[in-house]
């Protein structure tokens, strides 16, 4: 008996349908970044692995996809050669799209106008283990300028999300914080070497709560009396302004957190002058990939729907440097195609006509029939209509079955009666009515529906 057929864990097939409601997300955010002037880029599914290694940490080179070296790579090799990865591996799948982005400005420096502003959506690989919304391949959508310290990039950013997702019809609001920020905070409690101790536990504080928090904070080394002039910091209520002004007062005597308070005043005043009405929120609790960034950082919530955040990112100032390049600033978002898909199907938010790739079916009734359908079936792609026959000549139902099953939502019924007049039968799949068209006049009813 023949093996059942499957595909490796932590990766999909997706469907005609799927694809074209992914699709659909893929187009809609493309549209927004071309509206902003970023280029699109590509790079190869794998890279060096000495491109890789070590930019993502202990952990994240361990879920690295490696790659074995073609032909009789174990010639000549030991078994403890062997044993050693970079002696039968020199690729491996890449594990995001922002490591061979910097690969590719280094590498391509001299070709590039700086600031340099470009958007990449491909495939991507992890070696995790698969659950639930955690898969070993999924897509990016990465958005980057690099080569300018301006705020107005961040700016920039802020009305990409705004316009992606009134596109997509997502309500939603844009966390912000700041990391130097969040070093004035662990300088004025007194443990600026424990910066990323205290910013680890903080994240957490949506998910476990304050007292949790506390907790960790302890066990991290963080003494009662810095907590408790912590707390009062974490639970800043009001309006961004007022958060702001608060600050000052907290963590003045901190030139670097002074700095970034400054920083996230003049965004929010930015985007208040561009008229950007999306819900932006300063969060001090907000800390992602703290190793990476090193300015004001971004995350994005759904506010009707029960998930992790569908897009994040922030300022790095040195992403070059780990290539030789240093002091290229830069800043980026990623949205998240997969929970931003869930998000829409929940919701139910995707259109209708995106289930379909095609519109209009013609019956198949006969040669004569079919002759005169196919005329019309060249008119009707002549003038952008997505437009099919049924392949054979079998049973109305059957092929009525057909168009129902694709979600076709118009079908074109020519029998002899409609030859004898010159008017086809439109029949509407949805709705179930049905009406005459003359032959002439079809692709222009069609296009005007």
């Amino acid at each position: 008996m023949a093996q059942k057929p499957s595909i490796p864990k932590g990766t999909r097939d997706f469907s005609p349908a799927e694809t074209m409601r992914r699709g659909y997300i893929f187009d809609t955010v493309k549209s927004v970044f071309r509206l902003f002037g970023y280029a699109p880029l590509e790079t190869p599914s794998m890279e060096n692995l000495s491109t890789l290694l070590g930019k993502y940490g202990d952990e994240g080179d361990k879920l690295l996809f490696k790659i074995l070296n073609s032909g009789d790579y174990s010639a000549g090799l030991d078994a403890e050669e062997i044993r050693t990865a970079s002696k039968i591996c020199e690729k491996g799948l890449r594990y995001d799209l922002t490591v061979p982005f910097a690969r590719y400005v280094v590498q391509h420096q001299s070709e590039i106008a700086f600031p340099f502003k470009r958007y990449q959506i491909q495939p991507v690989w992890r070696a995790d283990r698969p659950q639930k919304g955690r898969y070993r391949e999924f897509y990016q959508c990465d958005v980057d300028v690099i080569g300018s310290h301006s705020l107005l990039s961040e700016v920039e950013l802020i009305d990409i999300v705004r316009r992606v997702f009134d596109k997509l019809r997502i309500s939603v609001t844009l966390k912000m914080n700041n990391r130097k920020i969040l070093y004035g905070i662990a300088q004025t409690i007194g443990h600026a070497d424990k910066m990323i101790d205290i910013t680890v536990a903080i994240d957490k504080l949506d998910k476990i709560g304050i007292d949790n928090v506390k907790c960790e904070l302890r066990e991290r080394g963080i003494g009662d009396e810095a907590i408790a002039a912590l707390e009062p910091i974490l639970e800043l209520s009001g309006d961004n302004n007022a958060k702001l002004a608060r600050l000052r007062e907290i963590i003045g005597s901190s030139e670097t957190g002074m700095a970034g308070v400054e920083e996230m005043q003049t965004i929010f005043d930015h985007a208040e002058r561009l008229g950007i009405g999306l819900p932006i929120e300063l969060d001090l609790s907000l800390a992602r990939g703290l190793n990476y960034y090193t300015g004001a950082i971004f995350e994005v919530k759904a506010n009707d729907f029960q998930i992790g955040s569908i897009c994040g990112g922030g300022r790095y100032d040195d992403l070059t440097g780990i290539f030789g390049m240093p002091g290229m600033s830069g800043v980026g978002i990623s949205f998240g195609a997969d929970r931003i898909y869930d998000v829409m199907a929940g919701l139910g938010l995707f259109p209708d006509e995106v289930d379909c790739s095609t519109r209009v079916m013609f019956a198949n009734l006969g040669e004569e029939e079919q002759a005169a359908s196919l005329a019309l079936l060249g008119e009707l792609r002549d003038a952008g209509i997505a437009a099919e026959i049924y392949p054979d000549n079998g049973k109305m139902k059957k092929q009525m079955e057909y168009a129902n099953r694709r979600a076709i939502p118009l079908v074109v019924i020519i029998g002899s009666q409609e030859l004898a007049e010159r008017e086809a039968t439109l029949k509407d799949m949805r709705s179930g009515k049905q009406r005459k068209v003359p032959f002439d006049r079809l692709a222009e009813t069609l296009a005007g529906l």
